[in-house]
């Protein structure tokens, strides 16, 4: 089976941009040439195709696989070392302060981290969801990650995380424990009480996007009490924060959806709690320098009065490490 290389280096990608060299690349990815059958078919000398080898071959894209004599004369046969690439490089603002990059499920309070941080370090964030997360963590889309996922086994995220990650060392690090439930509109004016209610005809749910913790806790409990997502009026329609989800409900979209407390909250909306999750850091131990403020912060004082006042968080174990 061939495989693909993946290219994270920008000096590598960086030589791909001249076009002829692309050529050449891709032309060695199909079958090994020589410099004289390379000019043929590019229509250049020998001389010319020669220039693009060497650039190749340093960077490491290419690579002899033969040599043969023929009648005094010597004829290297150049290869591709993979047979596709997939390029993937993360383009940063020119900054001062170190620039972090977070992906996976979004949270509220990480938000007010960032903010509290923004004078010594710059937080972008990718809500893509816990999986998605864990996935461009290990794919090296992101420098941390955040999860909240729901094992078989009753465990949140070690399970996960060491299955994405079974050759690379990184940690997992508490930011909080959080309470999510059904968010409704104020006063629930519909009369929900439970996720059996979301079956009813009048009642229309808006759902959070394939991958994330929260839908796979939606999923594995509908499937506990036997209750067919094909009844849920809504179900296939998805956001992809609470902040979203909320916002639905107080715009009058849904009349239900399934969010933390502390985005309720904001909205001043009505909340039935379901369930505590713990909310989970995953920092590769290569990015340890780099993240060490925001983990720093999770040690004060001042961080947990700032978690104290956003409702449906409990910072008893913020900041733990967790044995992986």
């Amino acid at each position: 089976m061939e495989k693909i290389q993946t290219l994270h280096a920008f000096e590598q990608i960086k030589i791909l941009a001249d076009s002829h060299r692309m050529t050449i690349l891709r032309r060695l990815m199909a079958d090994s040439a020589t410099l004289t059958q390379l000019g043929a078919a590019m229509g250049e000398s020998p001389a010319w195709v020669r220039h693009h080898i060497k650039t190749l071959e340093a960077a490491g894209l290419i690579e002899i696989t033969e040599i043969k004599i023929t009648n005094g004369v010597t004829e290297k046969f150049y290869r591709a070392k993979a047979s596709a690439l997939l390029l993937q490089e993360l383009i940063l603002p020119q900054s001062d302060k170190p620039v972090i990059i977070f992906s996976g499920s979004h949270d509220t309070a990480l938000e007010h981290i960032a903010s509290k941080l923004s004078r010594h370090i710059t937080v972008l964030t990718l809500p893509v969801g816990s999986l998605d997360g864990l996935i461009n963590l290990r794919q090296g889309l992101c420098h941390i990650a955040g999860a909240h996922l729901l094992d078989s086994s009753g465990e949140y995220n070690t399970p996960f995380v060491r299955h994405l990650f079974p050759d690379r060392p990184v940690s997992m690090v508490t930011l909080a424990y959080r309470t999510q439930g059904l968010i409704l509109a104020p006063g629930n004016p519909k009369g929900i009480k439970a996720l059996e209610d979301l079956t009813r005809e009048d009642v229309t749910f808006v759902n959070r996007n394939p991958g994330s913790g929260t839908r796979l806790w939606l999923d594995k409990e509908l499937s506990r009490i036997n209750l067919p997502v094909s009844l849920i009026r809504g179900y296939e329609h998805f956001v992809h924060t609470h902040s979203e989800s909320a916002k639905t409900i107080d715009v009058g979209t849904a009349d239900a959806t399934i969010g933390i407390q502390a985005a309720a909250r904001e909205y001043q909306l009505d909340f039935i709690p379901l369930f505590e999750e713990r909310y989970d850091l995953i920092i590769p131990d290569e990015r340890a320098k780099l993240v060490g403020p925001l983990l720093d912060h999770l040690q004060t004082a001042s961080f947990r009065r700032e978690l104290n006042t956003l409702t449906g968080y409990n910072t008893a174990h913020s900041g733990e490490q967790i044995p992986l």
